[in-house]
């Protein structure tokens, strides 16, 4: 959509970088103060792993996002705001979503407000993905390689990310509230200044800026959100709490947030082009961005399959020991070797395929890169040990075997056997069932809605019903 003589701005407020995290009333209130046209915001990524699109959960307390849903739906009945929530609780699945949506309903309920609220599902049927990749329609993104039927049943859930469009379809249709499933998270922010005719390259590069609220400030611990104008020449954006600012180098370093390529951005339908935009320190706290191109392509959409596997329990120490610490690669190696022989003999043929796998925090287990061999010892580590087992029983009964060698191995057999520090017992801890991602593709489409479903809940047309009920 191009943008329209009749356009001139949209007030677009991003009260959080993820809905649950703690929108701040008083950013609220400033927000009101200035005007808004629209809150919009996510509620999940793949940032937290596969777990909650596997299982429909989400990762945030309920409580935490009521309350922030409690702030904004109440700024949303004052001001007559429209307010959009995109890939809802967590993982944008059908059970994420419908948690979302009950969490809006009885806010309602308790507050008396009757918004017209949309639901936009984009959860995807196993027969469905098959068809478009019988089709041909369906392309891997690194590091997978093709997709074949199987990997497609392994998956508990697919989902395909949404663009723009079905949150303006859900605009256009009159929706107070629009939840949507999983979404591309500049897309939530750039559909309602799409609807209203602003330029689709200023949008998108608005949305991708906001995307995470105050992130794109020099002081994201000083505030939740920021405040964006959107006009017919670009975009500008602040904080909206004292103390706070954003500059050219925090709006213009964002394009490099969660994107290998600091001038492009792959969206559904296209690619955001940021190579000739122009940013401005308009005031202190205030930055203009013009000559941001949107460059059409054919549409497609990422879509993501989680799946549940192996199961896992984990054992921790903290170690002092110097001999350990000076030779930590020799100890890693000979703590594997001593844990799967241990395994072996325990359990035999009973103990299937496992895994043991030790991570060193304070060495190499967050980089898992090998350590420069002049690099000094620490002052002390602490050795994580997972096993992977195919069911939570084996994993449990594996850690239990291991547990006088995971405690005491000696880093040389001559010397007295050590004692490394536990820090709770029992020593193992039951971590549960490990989720994948088994789908990492793109799907080719005809529409951008083809793999979308709408739902609606008008409360005002419901209130309605009711009343008309009572007085029968």
């Amino acid at each position: 959509m191009q943008a329209t003589e009749e356009f001139t701005k949209v007030r677009l407020f991003v009260p959080v970088g993820s809905l649950g995290a703690g929108v701040r009333a008083d950013e609220v209130e400033a927000a009101l103060e200035r005007g808004i046209d629209v809150m919009a915001m996510d509620a999940g990524s793949t940032d937290s792993g596969a777990a909650y699109l596997a299982t429909g959960t989400s990762k945030n307390n309920r409580s935490a996002v009521k309350a922030d849903l409690l702030l904004l739906m109440d700024a949303q009945a004052r001001s007559g705001a429209k307010l959009i929530v995109g890939t809802a609780g967590q993982a944008g699945g059908d059970p994420n979503v419908d948690w979302t949506l009950d969490i809006v309903r009885e806010i309602a309920r308790e507050k008396g407000y009757r918004p017209k609220i949309a639901v936009i599902r984009s959860e995807q049927t196993a027969q469905t993905v098959k068809a478009k990749l019988r089709a041909g329609r369906i392309k891997p993104l690194a590091p997978l390689g093709e997709l074949d039927e199987a990997t497609v049943d392994q998956c508990a859930r697919i989902v395909a990310l949404m663009g723009p469009e079905p949150y303006v379809a859900a605009l256009e249709q009159g929706a107070d509230i629009v939840i949507g499933g999983r979404s591309t998270d500049p897309a939530v922010l750039a559909a309602f200044p799409i609807w209203k005719g602003a330029p689709a390259g200023a949008s998108w590069h608005a949305g991708k800026t906001g995307e995470c609220g105050a992130q794109c400030s020099t002081g994201a611990e000083r505030g939740s959100g920021v405040y964006i104008t959107v006009d017919a020449g670009g975009f500008e954006v602040e904080p909206l709490l004292p103390g706070n600012r954003c500059t050219v180098h925090t709006v213009s370093a964002h394009m490099l947030y969660e994107n290998k390529n600091p001038f492009q951005l792959f969206e559904p339908g296209g690619m955001l082009d940021v190579s000739g935009a122009r940013y401005e320190q308009v005031t202190e706290t205030r930055v203009r961005v013009t000559n941001s191109i949107w460059n059409p392509q054919p549409y497609t959409m990422k879509l993501e399959g989680a799946a549940g596997g192996a199961y896992q329990t984990i054992m921790i120490v903290g170690i002092v020991d110097p001999l350990v610490l000076a030779n930590l690669d020799l100890f890693h190696d000979k703590m594997q070797r001593a844990l799967t022989r241990r395994i072996q003999r325990a359990l035999g043929a009973a103990a299937g395929e496992f895994d043991v796998s030790l991570r060193i925090y304070g060495w190499n287990a967050v980089s898992g890169r090998p350590v420069p061999k002049d690099a000094p010892p620490p002052r002390e580590v602490g050795v994580l040990c997972v096993i992977t087992a195919q069911t939570q029983d084996l994993a449990n009964q594996m850690a239990k075997a291991c547990n006088p060698y995971f405690f005491h191995l000696p880093i040389d057999d001559d010397v007295e056997m050590p004692s490394y520090g536990f820090p709770w017992t029992p020593a193992e801890v039951p971590r549960g069932q490990v989720y994948e991602f088994k789908l990492n593709h793109v799907v080719e489409v005809d529409h951008p809605l083809e793999l979308v479903r709408f739902e609606w809940a008008d409360l005002a047309a419901e209130g309605a019903r009711q009343e008309e009920g009572a007085h029968a």
